[in-house]
């Protein structure tokens, strides 16, 4: 997380889930996931995988979380639901978007970005508008955070 810190990040997470994403929010999402992509080169995507399905380590900072998944759709890594195992490269949210899928395709085209969807919220179990920064890990697979709007 950098200079924020963990109690910065709650509150930017807190912010955004009230009063939409700011780019301060956004900029704190990415860098979480380029420190996790730095973390997995260090230490090898088996070892990182493994700590991203931890409920509790530094890759989790209340909503902000690192999941992982193979280019197959596959779930690797999820702290916060029990999804390792499973493959949701056909699940769709409400609105039809395939968002695994285009996790996927995101990353394959462009090595990093973007990728909008609908998830939901932990705390108001409500189908929320997200935003997801995706970057490869290793051959074949990708990690990822994201962010409610």
């Amino acid at each position: 997380m950098g200079k924020i810190g963990k109690i910065g990040a709650s509150l930017l997470i807190c912010a955004s889930v009230s009063f939409g994403a700011t780019q301060a929010e956004f900029d704190a999402v990415k860098a979480h996931v380029e420190k996790a992509v730095q973390y997995c080169k260090d230490n090898g995507v088996k070892v990182c995988v493994d700590e991203f399905n931890q409920k509790e380590s530094q890759w989790v900072v209340g909503d902000l979380y690192i999941w992982a998944n193979d280019f197959d759709g596959v779930i690797t890594a999820h702290p916060k639901k029990p999804l390792k195992g499973k493959n949701l490269f056909k699940y769709k949210d409400i609105g039809g978007t395939q968002l695994f899928k285009n996790f996927i395709v995101k990353v394959k085209a462009d090595g990093e970005g973007w990728v909008d969807y609908v998830w939901s919220h932990p705390k108001t179990n409500k189908q929320t508008a997200k935003t997801s920064y995706v970057k490869a890990i290793g051959n074949n697979q990708l990690i990822g955070a994201g962010i409610y709007k």
